[in-house]
């Protein structure tokens, strides 16, 4: 006998699950929000710590090391976290990956060293790499319908762009009224400011986490014992192999288009003939407003990707449509504009930023449906934490190593050249990648 909900019912339901939703979203705003702070807060907060001017270079040795290890640090304990997701639930590990990350950045701020500014920053990064795998298996089980899933899960996700503009503007307010706040080490430098507003997300966490119930596909699999046990073993097998390998690596290639290309970009503006003469409050401004354009082309393209995934159906033409233009995009604003113009770097970083940001909502739609409940946590996990974070953010020590055997007149004209590079190899290998990426089985996802 099937037992149909009362309206009431339904609708404490649907609003349950709209709930659910909007915690996501916030979650997927404040990953970005701690990640895109550090491209922002770096060379000042280098430069302070390390006791030496913003050009000298133990600035770029240790602007890799805080890119790359804490990257690492996230991918191992993130890939733990993935298998964790499979075993004991979605919404717990979802909350606690929150609130780790929201703390630990919030320490961050009141950082005495560069090693402590580090470690804080892999505790981040630990917490932000589990969230994004629980977060979208959560969502993706709790809508059934093919083309709901897909809008939700890709509408939430471009969150993650907002949380972006976020940290663009709390950076900006920050630099502009950060002597009005109280002192934090004896100061108001806006890098301590800008670490410490990380904590807001745990906030309404708080005061929401008892209402939230558990993925009901997990759920129900548990409790009926038809759970298998999540295994990395099971992502090699035959059915799985091709799925796994070509998604780590078109992973990989997405992350360092990011890191080892875009967010170089804060440290190449005050290189530029117009920034250079500023003040240093009036630099940092500027580089805000730089940062905000990739923001909102990273914004555009997540709204525009979510809005193309219930229409063309094959998964390669879809990730196409932002491989190809990116392509071209990329060498060409880093080689030209990076080097000689403000004005042509705000809009080409912007359309750069939108062909390449949306290839990561892609990855939040894609996923689910490749693989089964019992593994789906622990497949995203593989892709995203292996690939993505500890092979892809490696770009940006690829980039900052390369800086010095790069021609150029000066440090940020060098890791423009650097960047531009980088990027557009790894935008070749992913291209050519895609070629073998599986298309999914069916919309619905596997049981």
């Amino acid at each position: 006998m099937v037992t149909v909900p009362s309206q009431g019912a339904a609708a404490r339901i649907e609003r349950l699950t709209w709930v659910i939703a909007a915690i996501a979203a916030i979650g997927f705003a404040f990953d970005s929000y701690e990640l895109l702070m550090l491209p922002l807060i770096v060379r000042p907060a280098l430069s302070e710590l390390l006791g030496v001017p913003a050009g000298h270079p133990s600035i770029n040795q240790w602007v890799g090391y805080l890119f790359y290890i804490p990257a690492v640090a996230g991918g191992i304990f993130g890939l733990l976290g993935g298998y964790l997701t499979d075993l004991f639930g979605r919404r717990r590990v979802l909350v606690w990956s929150i609130l780790l990350y929201a703390f630990s950045a919030f320490a961050a701020g009141y950082a005495t060293s560069v090693q402590w500014l580090l470690f804080w920053r892999c505790c981040t990064f630990v917490g932000v790499c589990v969230e994004f795998v629980a977060a979208v298996a959560w969502l993706s089980e709790l809508f059934p319908d093919p083309k709901r899933r897909e809008a939700i899960v890709g509408y939430t996700q471009a969150f993650g762009s907002l949380g972006g503009l976020m940290v663009t503007g709390g950076y900006y307010l920050a630099v502009t009224y950060g002597h009005t706040l109280p002192e934090v080490r004896g100061g108001h430098e806006a890098w301590r400011y800008t670490l410490m507003s990380g904590v807001i997300p745990a906030i309404p966490l708080i005061l929401i986490r008892p209402f939230l119930p558990e993925s009901p596909a997990w759920q129900e699999k548990k409790k009926a014992g038809a759970l298998k046990r999540p295994s990395f073993a099971e992502l090699f097998k035959p059915q799985f192999r091709r799925t796994t390998i070509v998604t780590t690596i078109m992973m990989a290639c997405a992350y360092a288009a990011a890191f080892g290309a875009i967010q170089q970009v804060p440290r190449i503006v005050p290189g530029l003939a117009e920034v250079r003469t500023l003040p240093r409050s009036a630099q940092e401004q500027t580089v805000s407003a730089v940062q905000s354009f990739q923001e909102f082309g990273g914004l555009a393209g997540r709204i525009v990707l979510a809005y193309l995934a219930v229409r063309i159906i094959s998964r390669r033409r879809l990730l196409h449509t932002f491989q190809l233009p990116g392509l071209v995009a990329l060498p060409f604003v880093f080689l030209f504009a990076a080097t000689s113009s403000l004005e042509a770097l705000k809009w080409g970083i912007g359309l750069v930023g939108f062909m390449t940001i949306a290839q990561f909502s892609f990855w939040g739609n894609y996923l689910p449906r490749v693989y089964p409940t019992f593994l789906r946590g622990t497949g995203e996990s593989f892709a995203a934490n292996v690939g993505g974070r500890m092979i892809g953010t490696s770009a940006a020590l690829v980039t900052t190593n390369l800086v010095a055997s790069m021609p150029g007149a000066a440090p940020p004209i060098k890791l423009a050249y650097a960047a531009a590079l980088v990027g557009t190899v790894v935008y070749v290998i992913g291209f050519i990648a895609s070629f073998w990426l599986p298309e999914p089985k069916r919309e619905e996802l596997p049981e």
